[in-house]
């Protein structure tokens, strides 16, 4: 199945007359912990209405590079640029308190474990309101009736309104954590393996409602996976990485049906064989 068109062309690289639009430009990012390499030398181009999947094993550094980009980590070294709507943002270099603001009002990140990305003990829409609160609206009504209507979203009944995502099945939380970041409407989202631990007939679900969604409201959209079918299923452009470093990198469809380098054809066959 492909994925739907994005709004921009992708793909853009060094010299492209479109880097200029890019709304994210990653440049030479390096992270390391101690001795210990977590990415190195990953540079990318992410355009607005662009889906960016990040693949590869367990350890092969896409959850460090992810947290790079979106603010969650320092990096080594390197650059990770963010046209925010007041400009250029630099997520290392610039004020901590003009990223933190960037980060609130115009990012959405959703956790792999959903307990990282929710009040466990607050109500449900007591979870998505916070996040209202948090980009300046006061009003109590409207703010109840806007979560309400983000868990019919995300398919969950708006009469939990006020019930506590510790009550909540495992594809509920991550679907309640969804909405609790789509509804301030971010310019990009940062999703880390968000159907990762769920039963197959919920991944469906979740994947289905994170679709619609994208095609709905031009989602930009980085997404981290293990799972080359969620990849399919959502992303425009791939970048392949192993061991800190990004192998392969192209539009989707052309890496899972042509895959260039071994690792990448590795990765490939191990899924077509199972």
């Amino acid at each position: 199945m492909s994925v739907p068109t994005p709004i921009i062309a992708v793909g853009a690289g060094k010299g492209d007359t479109m880097a200029t639009d890019a709304l994210l430009t990653v440049t030479n990012l390096c992270k390391t912990y101690g001795p210990q390499l977590g990415c190195e030398g990953i540079s990318f181009t992410m355009h607005p209405g662009e889906v960016l999947g990040i693949v590869g094993e367990s350890g092969s550094g896409k959850s460090t590079l992810l947290g790079c980009v979106s603010g969650q980590l320092p990096a080594t070294s390197g650059e990770v640029v963010y046209r925010a709507a007041c400009g250029e943002v630099d997520m290392n270099r610039s004020p901590e308190q003009l990223v933190r603001r960037v980060i609130r009002t115009e990012m959405g990140i959703v956790h792999q474990n959903p307990r990282d990305g929710l009040r466990m003990h607050v109500s449900a829409g007591g979870n998505i309101g916070e996040r209202l609160m948090a980009n300046g609206e006061r009003h109590y009504g409207g703010i109840r009736r806007k979560a309400m209507d983000w868990l019919e979203r995300v398919e969950i009944d708006a009469d939990r309104v006020d019930d506590t995502p510790a009550h909540f099945s495992g594809g509920m939380q991550q679907r309640l954590q969804i909405a609790r970041n789509l509804i301030t409407n971010p310019r990009l989202i940062f999703m880390d393996e968000p159907t990762s631990g769920l039963d197959v007939s919920v991944q469906a679900r979740v994947l289905d409602i994170m679709r619609n969604l994208v095609t709905q409201l031009s989602l930009s959209m980085v997404i981290v996976t293990h799972d080359l079918a969620v990849a399919r299923l959502l992303a425009h452009r791939l970048l392949v990485m192993r061991a800190g470093r990004v192998v392969e990198e192209g539009l989707t469809d052309q890496i899972l049906d042509d895959p260039q380098h071994p690792y990448t054809q590795l990765l490939v066959s191990s899924i077509l064989s199972h």
